[in-house]
């Protein structure tokens, strides 16, 4: 897929979002043929530097340039960029910029933008102005792609989004959340509705809970004066987690018409009542049992005695006729034991056990991060004379799977959808002010302190009431033994490479 010729302009483009993210992900499409030849990249950002030195910024995060193609590719990419300083909210950056604009789009006869917002959101409203009076092309087609936060709480989100809303038309705007271009997140519908085995049993009659769970190994990492503004249930919960929340609970769209697909998110959203402060667990990670990691408050930029939370998990119910009774948890936090990002939905137990022991519920597992998987765990026979159960999977690992194929990034997906016009992976207005709707009461009380944050190590599962508060919700964690097999696509080497000794142990 090759998209249409735009010019694409950054703004941060001397931040870490924009050198981590934003120019690694360009350059993937650039390498893989997906943007054209002729695609011009205009960083704007307050920093002063020279061209040479805003090259060197954007191309350190690019990785894996260790082939005379991709070497060349990346010099050919960053002929194509260029750099133009200025503040946000003065119209003097903003006409530099334009003149930029139409010296290379002059020469590469281009008339379509697309403004990447790669800011916080305390100027998103300024360059939003500052755009529209200066840069916004009359020629062509203009959109504009806006990073979370989407404001603090309702009424802030409310106040940015009318304040787009009245520069911008609706099919303009592309409010990004990454989580939506991650594989196993874009595979949820296509899991969902083209395999019969899965849509028959898809409601509360079969299933007893949803567990959605962001797990971080790592801290704040000196990054914790931005997250203390935050907190995670902002950070992580109201937008990834509640992204993936909606495309597990919602109705089959009429068409894969973007605005058909986000009717049916906002459908399931409306059906969610406001989370309440009995069904939310609030913790904050302190230092590690051995006292070598260092606690939230050991982190410099952190502000002294903050009870912001760290770690955040809660129930949330859908009314309406499929989901009545099944609760969908919600779990992330930072500095936990393991590094995953997975949806577990877990069956009811079977009536009339005829083996007389326990068996396992089954579950159906999404690993979106690390190491893409869907497997179905399920309990089978224990080969042998006797009649011993034994609770196994099928199991769809993707290194394994697809071994010719690499997963793209999400950046890269969703500019690129951007480019295309295809808003379904973009969050629409009225998304995003359902999803406040719902968490704004509880926030408020958290930001009033009037939510406990209970202190768990850091390295740990999270606070030690966790495994109470899951169980509340109905999730059960079987006594059977289980572990992950070894179904890598390392496994899958070694045992290609026993076959074809013991092959040639025959000739």
């Amino acid at each position: 897929m090759t998209a249409p010729a735009f010019t694409v302009i950054v703004f941060g483009a001397s931040g870490d979002l924009a050198k981590k993210k934003t120019f690694p992900a360009l350059f993937g499409l650039f390498l893989h043929g997906h943007i054209q030849p002729t695609t011009r990249i205009v960083g704007y950002a307050r920093t002063k530097m020279d061209r040479p030195d805003f090259l060197k910024r954007i191309s350190q995060y690019i990785k894996n340039v260790n082939t005379p193609k991709v070497k060349a590719a990346l010099d050919q990419f960053l002929d194509q960029c260029t750099y133009v300083s200025g503040v946000y909210d003065q119209d003097a950056g903003f006409q530099a910029l334009e003149k930029e604009l139409q010296r290379v789009e002059k020469e590469n006869r281009v008339v379509d933008r697309l403004f990447y917002m790669a800011l916080p959101p305390s100027v998103f409203i300024p360059v939003a102005n500052g755009l529209k009076k200066n840069c916004y092309t009359k020629k062509g087609i203009n959109r504009l792609i806006v990073e979370k936060p989407f404001g603090m709480d309702l009424e802030s989100s409310r106040v940015l989004s009318k304040a787009l809303g009245a520069l911008y038309r609706e099919d303009e705007i592309y409010r990004i959340d990454h989580y939506l271009g991650k594989e196993m997140v874009k595979n949820i519908m296509i899991l969902r509705f083209t395999n019969q085995i899965f849509g028959s049993c898809w409601d509360r009659s079969h299933i007893a809970n949803v567990q959605i769970t962001f797990k971080e190994k790592i801290g704040t990492e000196g990054r914790g004066g931005y997250f203390d503004e935050f907190g995670i249930m902002r950070d992580v919960m109201q937008n990834h987690l509640f992204q993936i929340l909606s495309l597990i609970a919602m109705e089959a769209p009429a068409s894969l018409n973007a605005e058909d697909i986000r009717n049916s998110k906002v459908e399931v959203l409306r059906a969610i009542p406001p989370v309440v402060e009995s069904e939310v667990l609030l913790g904050q990670y302190g230092k590690s049992e051995d006292g070598s990691l260092p606690s939230y408050l050991d982190d410099d930029t952190v502000p002294k005695g903050s009870k912001t939370a760290t770690f955040a998990a809660a129930a949330f119910h859908i009314n309406n006729p499929r989901w009545e009774g099944v609760p969908f948890v919600l779990k992330c936090g930072k500095a936990l034991d393991q590094q995953k990002v997975e949806i577990r939905i877990q069956f009811k137990d079977i009536g009339n056990n005829l083996f007389q022991k326990e068996v396992a519920r089954n579950e159906l597992v999404i690993r979106v991060q690390p190491d893409e998987a869907v497997y179905l765990k399920m309990t089978q026979k224990l080969p042998g004379l006797g009649m011993e159960t034994v609770r196994s999977e099928l199991d769809l690992s993707y290194a394994s799977r697809f071994t010719n194929l690499s997963v793209p990034d999400a950046y890269e997906n969703l500019i690129l959808d951007a480019i295309m016009g295809e808003q379904s992976n973009f969050v629409r207005s009225d998304e995003l002010d359902e999803a406040w709707r719902i968490f704004t009461p509880v926030l408020h009380k958290i930001d009033r302190g009037q939510v406990p944050v209970e202190v768990y190590p850091y390295g740990s599962r999270g606070p030690k009431q966790l495994a109470e508060f899951v169980a509340q919700f109905g999730f059960e964690r079987g006594s059977q033994a289980y572990s992950w097999p070894e179904t890598s696509q390392t496994a899958a080497s070694a045992s290609a490479a026993a076959a074809a000794a013991a092959s040639d142990s025959k000739l």
